[in-house]
């Protein structure tokens, strides 16, 4: 089960667990009379822009939840809406690493032998117990209620009196986030939600909040917990309270025996050096608004196909009487209206930055910064220098063996496929953006 939230200030996931693997969103707490439950990772993205700040939190977790309800602290009042995975299995498949082996040099096929496959080069406020209610809605499965207080205790009491349960350690954190002034937004099933129901969620905060709620995030995990965090923004963003690096082509080796390099070993030990506090800067990548809308518009990169209806990846609203509301059509434009919110399409770009935390580097949030050197930082690393010896086609196949009658080998290649899971799918990306200039593919005005 995959679940996002987004939300301008720190995640704290309550809910009661089963046994089987599931996701939700921020930091998961579960009663003392549950077998403990351990986040893993964290996928989130932050929009930032001068208007407004949005953030999609993915916790990845085990367990089948009976029940699901989060507190996220915010500034001010927040504005709550369904998302889906689409968006963020775009940008995965957009800005994944991906290694390329160096050169094998070796001898070319015979001149009869050509290749059949491609190298893959609501309402209003009210005081209730010390604590006031800003607004309540139910959005799609979730009931929620933004809170304010200046008092930690009433809003414990509040939240302990409504189902929420708070964890004795995170008492102190909600307690800091108060004598900052923040606010709350609580969220949790509507009453006979299924599981299935669970959907992702979008919640947005007026003005720019560059902040990734690190602090909250501590609840659930273990000894350490892996985050992968895109930003999205008019420009390179790097953590300005934090240490971070960039693996450089010339440190990659690449092994001809087990086809892979040392790319991921280099950052654990690149991480480990730090104990376990720095960031990685993936890449910096502009992101071409109107490509990326036509991926999730037609459904990512499983189904590029002309007239696909995408409105299938988010659900339908409700109106507050129990009206009609939104068609799940209208509330995937609405996604995206908020994800590029008060940008300048030609400006955006995309920062993927990825740390396996320490729980002790969960202490404080990370707060972004500008780069200095706003340049571009690609996605594709090329490897030059390699242990052990690459095995060269024989080619016997081009004699009319395993062929086509012309002696063409059918789906075959000899170009070593670069390492990581997005060979394929980068390119289906390009794919969909040459459907959508050539008119094969559909393309929504916004």
């Amino acid at each position: 089960m995959r679940s996002f939230v987004l939300g301008a200030g720190a995640v704290a996931c309550l809910l009661i667990f089963g046994d089987t693997p599931a996701r939700a969103c921020g930091g998961c707490f579960h009663p003392p009379t549950q077998n403990p439950t351990v986040v893993t990772d964290h996928r989130m993205i932050l929009s930032v822009s001068l208007d407004q700040t949005t953030l999609y939190d993915q916790i990845e977790y085990s367990g089948s939840p009976d029940s699901f309800a989060w507190v996220l602290p915010i500034a001010g009042t927040a504005t709550v809406g369904l998302s889906a995975d689409v968006v963020f299995d775009a940008l995965q498949t957009l800005t994944q690493t991906t290694i390329y082996a160096p050169a094998t040099n070796c001898p070319p096929p015979p001149s009869n032998c050509a290749f059949g496959g491609a190298a893959a080069d609501a309402g209003a406020a009210f005081e209730d117990a010390g604590v006031t209610v800003l607004k309540q809605e139910v959005v799609g499965p979730y009931e929620t209620v933004q809170l304010a207080s200046s008092d930690p205790q009433a809003l414990d009491n509040w939240l302990t009196g409504h189902g929420y349960t708070v964890p004795p350690d995170i008492e102190p954190i909600i307690q800091a986030y108060v004598s900052e002034g923040m606010d709350f937004l609580a969220m949790k099933l509507v009453p006979g939600a299924s599981v299935q129901s669970m959907r992702p969620v979008r919640v947005t905060t007026a003005g720019a909040s560059p902040v990734l709620p690190l602090r909250m995030v501590a609840a659930g995990t273990g000894t350490s917990v892996g985050v992968t965090l895109w930003i999205i923004g008019e420009g390179r963003y790097e953590p300005a309270n934090f240490p971070f690096f960039r693996i450089q082509d010339s440190e990659l080796v690449w092994d001809w025996q087990s086809q892979s390099s040392n790319y991921t070993t280099l950052r654990q030990q690149k991480e480990q050096a730090s104990g376990g506090t720095a960031w990685e800067i993936e890449s910096s990548l502009p992101l071409d608004v109107g490509a990326l809308t036509n991926v999730v518009d037609n459904g990512g990169y499983s189904y590029p196909y002309y007239g696909y209806d995408a409105g299938i990846d988010y659900l339908p609203t409700t109106a507050p009487d129990g009206g009609a509301g939104e068609s799940a059509s209208q509330v995937r434009d609405d996604d995206l209206a908020a994800l590029f919110e008060g940008m300048t399409p030609s400006n955006v770009r995309v920062t993927r930055i990825r740390s396996d935390l320490s729980r002790a580097a969960l202490a404080q949030d990370l707060t972004l910064q500008a780069s200095a050197d706003q340049s571009p930082l690609t996605n594709l690393r090329y490897v030059t220098a390699a242990t052990g010896s690459p095995v060269c086609p024989s080619y016997g196949f081009c004699n009319g063996q395993n062929g086509d009658d012309n002696g063409s080998m059918v789906g075959g290649g000899c170009a070593i496929a670069p390492e990581g899971d997005a060979s394929g799918t980068l390119f289906a990306f390009f794919g969909i953006v040459g459907m959508a200039l050539s008119g094969l593919a559909r393309r929504r005005k916004r």
